[in-house]
């Protein structure tokens, strides 16, 4: 494909980084050298140089060639997205996609109003990484879960602590029914890498260990993990913007307590009109002695969701030595991850992340229904759609020319879910769960065509 990123900020520049691993073509236009330069370093890319509000400049871009077309300026005035991505449309690209930033525009009246203007997609960031960040909340045991077929399987990542019975214990000591299988470990990320896991490997301490677990036995593969289910009852959350407010908004229906804390008053002035539930505390999540102060110690979940990654893992880890049961933090930086994992942050939210899995949807075939970037693996989970006469409908699993570095983890047929193993048969028109590394997605995707 074709495709125009508009911006060469910090999300255009990972989006293209990960289009360009797909060998995409790729052209992106910002009117700052130096973003563009630095764009150059890690991507094989067209630059264009210019405002991509111009029309001139779309049409030096060859926007009427384009695939897709991507809006994400660094600008906190998200019009020029809006009016990029109604121009490329305009002008004669086949899909346009818009980074927003307020969620005014999301409604479903408002939705419809930018669609029949040629918006196929528009995205909030902040809203998006804000749902996760309450999913994960509910999900007190988990680190990190991604459902398929709307629940009926689901993948799920949690970390082997110091307590956990699995350490030491080999993907073999898992024994059941192999027709009946309840989950399936599919991989295990150490370190700086992510790995598939065959029976005689060893499960250690500090490992994120992914299972493809069918919906009634989640539980049942956390209870194995040494994790207990916690009622969350009190969620202490640090940083008052969009993200906390969102977040915040909507954990209140549900859970008892809600507290965020916001350094600026005239901020939490505003979130005190805003929230219902919510108790609005104006204070520095960044005092420790302060949040000891404020009873941080007794929350069942503390989120960090400031607009300075380090502030949010050091404040998450301070939470954590507090005895604080989970921590979720909100990390910007991508180099970071891995270091806040390795302080003890229990989740970590990128919103890059949560972008780039949104928009990469754009560039799939209808082969594929979904596909999610996993923060803190360098693995992708995707559910493919089956087609008739697709080579993976032609022998059982054991049999296909799967690449080492991937995994079939489940199967959805009709109204039915089951955990895939190597006699099974995939049948067309399934939806086939597959987690691998990015170096395999060509092989993978040749099965399904």
């Amino acid at each position: 494909m074709k495709i125009i990123i508009a911006g060469a900020g910090e999300v255009g520049c990972h989006l293209a980084k990960l289009l360009g691993e797909s060998n995409h073509e790729i052209t992106i236009i910002d009117n700052n050298s130096d973003r563009l330069a630095k764009v150059g370093e890690v991507v094989d890319a067209v630059a264009v140089f210019g405002n991509p509000t111009s029309i001139s400049v779309l049409q030096s871009a060859k926007v009427d060639t384009a695939d897709l077309f991507v809006a994400v300026f660094p600008d906190k005035d998200q019009n020029v997205n809006i009016v990029s991505a109604l121009l490329a449309k305009e002008l004669g690209a086949k899909k346009v996609t818009a980074r927003i930033n307020t969620a005014e525009y999301l409604s479903y009246e408002n939705k419809s109003i930018f669609t029949q203007l040629g918006i196929d997609l528009m995205f909030y960031p902040e809203r998006m990484a804000a749902y996760e960040i309450a999913d994960l909340v509910r999900e007190s045991g988990m680190t990190e879960f991604v459902q398929f077929g709307h629940g009926k399987l689901q993948l799920i990542e949690f970390k082997i602590e110091e307590d956990s019975p699995l350490i030491g214990r080999e993907i073999s000591d898992f024994v059941y029914p192999i027709e009946n299988l309840p989950f399936r470990i599919v991989a295990i990320s150490r370190g700086e890498g992510t790995l598939i896991p065959s029976k005689d490997s060893k499960m250690r301490l500090g490992d994120l260990i992914y299972v493809m677990a069918l919906r009634d036995t989640v539980y049942e593969v956390l209870k194995e993990a040494g994790k207990k289910e916690v009622t969350v009852k009190n969620v202490f959350i640090v940083g008052g913007g969009p993200m906390g407010e969102i977040l915040a908004a909507k954990l209140e229906k549900t859970i008892p307590h809600v507290k965020i804390i916001e350094r600026d008053r005239r901020r939490c002035e505003e979130l005190s009109q805003i929230l219902e539930k919510t108790m609005v505390i104006n204070g520095d999540g960044r005092n420790t002695d302060w949040l000891y102060e404020e009873s941080v110690q007794n929350c069942d979940v503390f989120v960090a969701v400031t607009g300075d990654s380090e502030t949010n893992i050091m404040t998450c880890a301070a939470a954590k030595k507090m005895g604080v049961p989970k921590t979720i933090a909100e990390v910007e930086n991508i180099e970071y991850i891995k270091l806040a994992e390795g302080m003890g942050v229990d989740a970590v939210i990128n919103k890059k992340i949560l972008s780039a899995s949104r928009i990469f949807r754009f560039t799939l075939t209808d082969k594929i229904r979904s596909i999610k970037y996993l923060s803190e693996s360098d693995a992708v989970a995707l559910e493919y759609i089956v087609h008739p006469g697709s080579p993976v409908t032609k022998a059982p699993i054991k049999d296909l020319a799967i690449p080492r570095t991937a995994i079939i983890g489940g199967v959805i047929r009709g109204t039915e879910s089951f955990i895939a193993y190597g006699n099974t048969q995939i049948a067309a028109y399934d939806h086939v769960v597959v987690f691998t590394l990015p170096s395999s997605l060509k092989e993978i995707d040749k099965l399904f065509m």
